[in-house]
């Protein structure tokens, strides 16, 4: 359980990997089911939500590229391509920066969510401000991730390992996070850097072949294995 500023609590539920002994990849999930499904479905032990998508299309928001193929998704709004946040996965190099700082045709898998929360080992939400646009955007979205406590999920690099961690939520014991408190989160778990993925009720964690979290619902409805997503990040 871990405690918040203001007393409330939420359930933590975080794996490391490290660098040395994992390859991670992007997954698209097409067509869009569980997390937990696809891992059963595959063998796969390790895997975490990736990006957002349309609710009503299934299609992934932002870039994303698998082998260096740029896949299809719906881009954003225009202005933001550039400034929010990637997770660049080649050759066991993992990189999370925004997109402007990242090749124009990288190779290796390449997802997009956002924002990031960390760089160079400090915090990059301020609250009030909105450098990534996720506020000014939110029309592409079911809501704005910037205001308020969510269920939320975020991969962090340390020096030498990859940190998925999620948050629980929207429940009377698990009030969820702001976006400030996630990052203040992976800064006590290590990380350099780290990169805010879809939240939500999309937000899962498998590890060990096991969904290691509880996603729920608007008004606490529990989501039993978890809401179908369409894309994420594979520790093998």
């Amino acid at each position: 359980m871990h405690f918040l500023p203001d007393g409330a609590t939420t359930r933590v539920h975080a794996t490391v990997h490290p660098l040395a002994s994992i390859r991670p990849r992007v997954v698209r999930l097409d067509p869009p089911r569980r997390l937990l499904d696809f891992c059963t479905e595959t063998g796969t032990q390790e895997a975490i939500v990736g990006g957002f998508f349309t609710r009503a299309s299934g299609i992934p928001l932002g870039e994303i590229r698998s082998a260096g193929e740029r896949l299809v998704g719906e881009r954003w709004e225009e202005g933001l391509e550039a400034v929010r946040g990637c997770a660049h996965l080649h050759d066991g190099r993992v990189t999370l920066a925004a997109r402007s700082e990242l090749p124009a045709e990288p190779a290796g898998d390449l997802i997009q969510a956002g924002p990031m929360l960390v760089a160079e080992g400090r915090s990059l939400i301020d609250p009030g401000s909105d450098p990534e646009g996720f506020s000014s955007g939110s029309a592409q979205f079911d809501s704005d991730i910037t205001a308020g406590r969510y269920p939320r999920a975020a991969l962090g690099l340390t020096r030498d390992s990859l940190i998925a961690a999620v948050c629980d939520g929207r429940s009377w014991s698990d009030a969820g996070m702001t976006l400030e408190e996630m990052a203040e989160l992976m800064l006590d778990l290590g990380a350099r850097s780290a990169l805010n993925l879809d939240g939500g009720g999309s937000t899962t964690l498998v590890s060990g072949g096991r969904l290691r979290n509880r996603p729920r619902e608007e008004h606490g409805i529990e989501l039993a294995g978890g809401r179908p997503i369409t894309t994420a990040i594979a520790f093998e």
